[in-house]
């Protein structure tokens, strides 16, 4: 855990690096960077060393390290907007608030018993970093900046893609409590039957996605839902996000570079409807989160995740019986506008990476690193 937490911050700290001399716009779900740092150590203070029993504001105790940290940090308090206006201290003063904490905690840690509910602060403060560290990341793209490692930016299908015929059957979807560190919405343990179902062994390729572009698929209302075609026409997008045409070919920029686009690369930074109006022209649909679950913990050895995050076809919803834990602004507030994505990207640290995993954005998102597979209908 302490190896953990130092590896986390460590590249954290080289994230933030990045954006040194850069002006950074004041963008639609982009933070400041340096307002980032400090609610990433804001955070682990929060949870470890104040040991609040929730993310409410009436629960920590004491005071922040920071004379005004609570007023600059805590998310739930502070609106996204102000959060370019604040008077924060210089990178210099986050930087050392940051060593701060985390010098506080690995000494607090140990002093902990090794169970999983002393160690729960810890795993909680480490999983909101190996996110935000995510965040860093595609911010780092969408401003067209280098990133700080020469893999960022590697998507490499593995296998040639073919699809793979599920049996289908019972699965337990969620987690049992106390099976180490989980969400508050991947938790209550259920069971649930899959239809039998086909299921691509890998991602829609950059070369595949091309060839509905080629074909007008931006152009052809049919293959668009109504939110799918608002969005289109707000956003006169004719190509995913980054590609740029270049005579015969497709160009796309990474980090501020531009490069060849790279066919056999699964396509990413598309967005929900992008993903739907892409299988509505293949003829072929999203898989449901369950679908993807039992794929993924089904052993079939073409089957393989954690490129990109994957869109699915199932609403974010919560489990039955669930009950908010102590980051109480995590889940609840997203449940039935957000949309559920499965797996995990280059840019997630193994350490994170579960099947059963439910990330969520909204359905216009396409600044993550996401892409999306294909099922075949039923029949």
């Amino acid at each position: 855990m302490a190896h953990a937490l130092q590896h986390a911050r460590d590249y954290t700290l080289s994230l933030f690096d990045c954006f040194a001399d850069a002006r950074v716009p004041q963008l639609r779900g982009v933070n400041p960077p340096l307002w980032e740092l400090g609610q990433i150590a804001w955070f682990a203070e929060w949870f470890i060393l104040r040991e609040a029993a929730s993310s409410h504001p009436a629960t920590a105790n004491g005071h922040c390290l920071l004379t005004k940290g609570d007023d600059w940090f805590d998310a739930m308090c502070v609106p996204h907007r102000s959060r370019w206006t604040l008077d924060l201290p210089s990178s210099g003063g986050v930087k050392t608030y940051c060593h701060e904490v985390l010098d506080r905690a690995l000494d607090k840690l140990t002093r902990e018993a090794n169970t999983d509910e002393a160690l729960y602060p810890y795993r909680l403060a480490l999983a909101h970093e190996d996110m935000r560290g995510e965040v860093l990341l595609h911010t780092l793209q969408a401003l067209g900046l280098p990133a700080p490692v020469p893999s960022a930016g590697e998507a490499q299908q593995m296998f040639a893609p073919s699809e793979i015929g599920f049996p289908g059957g019972a699965i337990q979807m969620g987690c049992l409590s106390g099976a180490g560190f989980t969400f508050d919405n991947e938790r209550q343990q259920h069971r649930f039957h899959v239809a039998p179902f086909g299921m691509d062994s890998t991602l829609v390729s950059n070369s595949q996605y091309a060839d509905f572009v080629m074909d007008g698929g931006y152009d052809k209302r049919q293959f668009w839902s109504d939110a799918g075609a608002a969005w289109l026409m707000r956003q006169e997008r004719s190509a995913p996000r980054y590609w740029q045409r270049d005579g015969a070919q497709w160009r796309t920029m990474r980090f501020g570079r531009l490069t060849t686009l790279a066919g056999a690369e699964p396509v990413r930074h598309v967005n929900l409807y992008e993903a739907q109006a892409y299988c509505a022209w293949a003829g072929r649909r999203l898989p449901t989160e369950t679908e993807w679950e039992y794929a993924a913990l089904f052993g079939h050895p073409a089957f393989r995740w954690g490129q990109l995050w994957e869109w699915t076809a199932s609403p974010f919803e919560p489990y039955p019986g669930f009950e908010a834990d102590r980051y109480l602004e995590y889940s609840q507030p997203s449940f039935h506008t957000h949309q559920v994505l499965r797996g995990a990207s280059f840019a997630t640290p193994a350490r994170f990476g579960s099947a059963k995993f439910r990330h969520f954005q909204l359905p216009e998102c396409d600044d993550l690193f996401a892409g999306f597979r294909t099922c075949a209908w039923p029949g």
